[in-house]
């Protein structure tokens, strides 16, 4: 077949534009980094790295809120790190006051440094994020965490009990916070009486309940006090009675038995009335005046106070300057019970704050497992092999120099060029 110069012609030019092209692709490929420049040449493997690109972004978000995580619980690590401290210097000042020798004027002074760690304490517990919010106020966090409502003279908690939450993986999300109802509102108060001051009828003119040995009242107290709302139950099931009655005969020591609403205990608790107290249940009961008669006492309901309560309470006593004996007592015992009790609750809410943390960090090393896993899978389907791809454009830029040298030789040819 006789070949025209118009077809050798557009022949060489179309070979010398698919060299160009090949070129140009092989370019592109080495500059961009990507095996596929368009869908259509792998769309099986285009598609598949598109999805890998979806996680490593969404793994790019989950570190970014473990940043954020990890920042604010080590913020709150570190304000109940303080209060704790404060809490357990409270006490020791508290178990200071208990020295009989101090005068009020020392008293006073102890007062003026618990009333300085109150601060301290209610600083820490209204402690803001850097966006402004309080964190210990749970949802409600542009509402202050603690207040001061002087018609009560009590410290009041503001917060719900919310907990903000922070995903960090699929599936997994993690509290941010702790709200200051279950850090700081679930502290027990000390169990006691209901007053130090019983009711007394009869001969029985007066009488004082107080608690000596806590640990044999607490006992009593969480196996007998009674809570249920039946209405069939007595209003006054939670009373007891210390009924005096005269001695068998003129010169005998009057007797005592203590009932409970009224009813005789089982086993029975009798003995006689001497000049001494008489002891029940890590309680000590004192009697004015002759049998019969009887003296009523009831156990306190169970119930929850904030550590800037116990401060306050011991703050106005210790300033009180009045309170001495058993009553005096009985003020430094409900602040050391409900002290030592604050500082076991924070340190639970630094447990907790501790095992989220150890939960973020195994998570930390699972999303940096996953990540390198997700970024060597997308670059097997998508990424070229450097390599290879400069390999691949070298061969190509041969080929067009092949063709572009080739075509200014036939180009040049002629019949002329052999006569």
């Amino acid at each position: 077949m006789r070949l025209s110069n118009n077809l050798m012609y557009q022949n060489n030019i179309n070979k010398i534009l698919d060299n160009q092209q090949g070129v140009a692709s092989a370019q592109e490929r080495v500059n961009t980094g990507q095996k596929y420049l368009t869908v259509s040449e792998g769309p099986a493997a285009v598609s598949q790295g598109m999805l890998y690109s979806n996680k490593i972004q969404t793994n790019e978000q989950h570190t970014k809120n473990i940043n954020q995580l990890k920042g604010r619980l080590e913020t709150e690590e570190s304000i109940l790190a303080g209060m704790n401290d404060a809490i357990l210097e409270a006490q020791m000042l508290t178990i200071q006051a208990g020295n009989g020798s101090l005068s009020k004027d020392a008293l006073a002074s102890i007062a003026g440094e618990l009333q300085e760690l109150q601060k301290s304490l209610l600083n820490l517990m209204n402690t803001q994020s850097e966006g402004g919010e309080y964190i210990f106020s749970g949802y409600q966090d542009d509402i202050q965490t603690y207040t001061f409502n002087s018609t009560s003279g009590k410290y009041e908690y503001q917060g719900d009990q919310g907990q903000h939450e922070i995903t960090i993986a699929k599936g997994v999300d993690i509290k941010s916070s702790d709200n200051g109802f279950n850090a700081f509102e679930k502290v027990a108060a000390r169990l006691d009486v209901l007053s130090n001051q019983g009711v007394a009828t009869g001969t029985i003119t007066s009488g004082s309940v107080y608690v000596e040995n806590q640990g044999e009242f607490d006992k009593f107290h969480k196996d007998n006090y009674n809570s249920d709302p039946d209405p069939l139950v007595s209003a006054t099931i939670n009373t007891y009675n210390v009924r005096v009655v005269p001695g068998a005969t003129p010169t005998a020591p009057a007797q005592y038995e203590i009932l409970r609403d009224g009813t005789p205990l089982t086993p029975p608790v009798t003995g006689e009335v001497t000049d001494e107290p008489i002891e029940f249940a890590g309680m000590q009961i004192s009697l004015e005046g002759d049998a019969p008669g009887q003296l009523d006492f009831s156990l306190e309901k169970p119930h929850k106070e904030n550590v800037l309560n116990t401060l306050q309470s011991l703050i106005t006593g210790l300033n009180d300057g009045l309170l001495e004996g058993d009553d005096f007592q009985q003020l430094l015992s409900d602040g050391l019970i409900q002290l030592k009790n604050a500082s076991e609750q924070v340190v639970f809410t630094q447990a907790s704050l501790g095992g989220r943390m150890n939960v973020v960090q195994r998570v930390t090393d699972s999303n940096s497992a996953l990540d390198i896993n997700n970024k060597a899978n997308k670059s097997n389907l998508v990424e070229i092999d450097t390599a290879a791809a400069i390999s691949e454009l070298t061969k190509q830029e041969t080929a067009l120099q092949a063709s572009q040298a080739t075509f200014g030789r036939l180009a040049k040819l002629s019949l002329f060029d052999y006569i």
